[in-house]
Parts: structure tokens; sequence; C-alpha cells
């Protein structure tokens, strides 16, 4: 099967210029195939080789040299991934997050854990650590900075209408301890900005379609609405007019079978107390 070339644009990202300058250097030497340059490269796949063209998958550490040798570039290669490796959001994760910033209405289901726009900074923390395992110290706290950045747009003169759905389970994952967890459940059971809408989704609800993932959907002023798809290793941009209409009803029949806002701080509030009551020592009271 063919793979359909995108269009890049080498001033969006460094990966998209990474991908950019392979594709300009694979057609000029001969109109190379990506199974040639497979072969001469030595060790990475045609259809790894096409993701990282389109700038979907970051190049490998040792795939930089390799392409250099392969076209004599001087360093070209190098250069641009020694870039690359430090953006926030490369890739397709650099399309969502100018998506999200973008929107007027924000629309989120959070399957495993509170939603990152509503994380307290204790929390953030310790989910990009979980989710990161092998970042360094500094990674990690340019990652922290990055996504306490995206939260400061909801309290800025014009904030997106935002409507987060969280299933019970990530309410009841101690993540970080019964004290962090409780901290951020009274944040978010304080939560009174009239742009935000919280409701939890109960285990009573059942089963439904969005299981396993997050669901988000954008609303973005002259375009037409997108979702983004995420699991816990990768995610997915939808923009198809029928993918985004099949992702609208699954998240109206979440909303239709979550709690409604005041049950739903109600909630909350009850889970942060078992929290709170389990981290209070032996013979003391936690308070009401």
């Amino acid at each position: 099967m063919a793979f359909k070339p995108n269009e890049l644009d080498p001033g969006r990202s460094a990966r998209d210029l990474f991908g950019w300058e392979m594709r300009t250097h694979r057609q000029r030497a001969g109109s190379m195939s990506l199974d040639q340059l497979a072969l001469v490269v030595g060790y990475i796949s045609k259809g790894h080789l096409a993701r990282i063209e389109r700038a979907e998958s970051m190049p490998p550490p040792d795939l930089p040299a390799k392409l250099d040798a392969a076209f004599g570039t001087d360093g070209i290669f190098g250069r641009i991934y020694r870039v690359a490796k430090k953006e926030k959001f490369p890739g397709k994760y650099r399309r969502w997050s100018e998506l999200e910033a973008r929107a007027s209405v924000i629309e989120e289901y959070s399957c495993a854990t509170v939603p990152g726009l509503l994380q307290t900074p204790e929390l953030a923390r310790l989910s990009l650590q979980v989710g990161h395992p092998y970042m360094t110290p500094q990674e990690l706290d340019t990652s922290l900075t990055t996504r306490l950045d995206r939260q400061k747009r909801l309290d800025s003169e014009t904030p997106p209408h935002c409507w987060f759905i969280i299933d019970e389970s990530a309410l009841h994952r101690p993540v970080g301890g019964h004290v962090v967890m409780a901290r951020q459940l009274d944040a978010l059971a304080a939560d009174r900005r009239p742009h935000i809408t919280i409701q939890v989704l109960p285990f009573t609800a059942g089963e439904h379609a969005e299981m396993g993932g997050s669901l988000f959907l954008y609303t973005v002023s002259d375009s037409p609405s997108m979702a983004w798809e995420e699991g816990a290793r990768n995610g997915e941009l939808i923009e198809d007019v029928k993918g985004v209409a099949k992702r609208r009803r699954s998240y109206d029949l979440l909303r239709a079978l979550a709690l409604s806002p005041r049950d739903s701080r109600a909630m909350i509030r009850r889970i942060s107390k078992e929290y709170g009551r389990a981290s209070t020592p032996a013979g003391e009271v936690a308070e009401e």
C-alpha cells in the first residue's frame, strides 16, 4: 500500500522541518522510495520512516546521523533533531495544543484521572511523572510549566466555556496519596467559575462507548468542530465531519448518564472526606 504524502509546513515545528528535509533529500536522491531508504539506514521499517516523514513520530536518536551519512548533509539532521526533541508539543500534539488554545468551547470526558486543565500543581506533577518516568527533572519542570500555562486561559478575560465529565474511577484512584487527592477534590468541589461545568459519571451508569479512553470536543469560531481521542500512550485528532459527529453523540450520551453538577459536587466532597479520614492518624478526628 502506497503512503500518501501529507502537506508539511517546515515553519510549524522542528519535527515538521525534520520530515520536510527528509522527504526533500529523498526525492532529490533519484526519487528514492521509503523502502530504499529503509535499506540504506539499515534497521528501521518503512512504516516508521513514513510516520517520521509525516511529522507524526519522533525520530530515534541514531537516525539523524544515518540520514546525514546517507544524504551527505553535513549534520543538518542532527542539528534539527536537537531542537525537535526539546519541543513541548511536537507533531500532532502541537495541532492539538493549538486547537485547545483557540477553542471557544472545550468538552472533555476523562476516564482515568482528573482533567489536566483542572489539576492542582501537586497532582499535575505526579501525573506527568508517572506518565513519563524517564524524564529528567528539567524535562519534568518544563512539562509541568506547560500544563499550568494551559490552565491560565481558563482565568483569562475571554475564557472558553468548559464542560468536564469525570469518571468516578478517577476520583477513587489516590494518585500521590490521600492528602494530595483530598486537596485536588476540594479544589474541584470549590470551583465556582461560571464558564466551567463539572459532572461525575458514576459507576452506576454502567458500560459506555468511551470506556478506557478520554474524549475531547473542540468548538472553534469559523471552523468545523474537531475531536481528540486519547489513550494511555497515544492520541488521535479526528477532523472528518462523520467522525466528529459520532464522538459528539457519545459525549452527549455520557452527559445524559452523568450526575447533575450539584450531585457531582456532593459526590466529590464525600470522596474527599473519605481521603481525609484515611489520612488522619489514629486517635485524631478529621475536620468536617
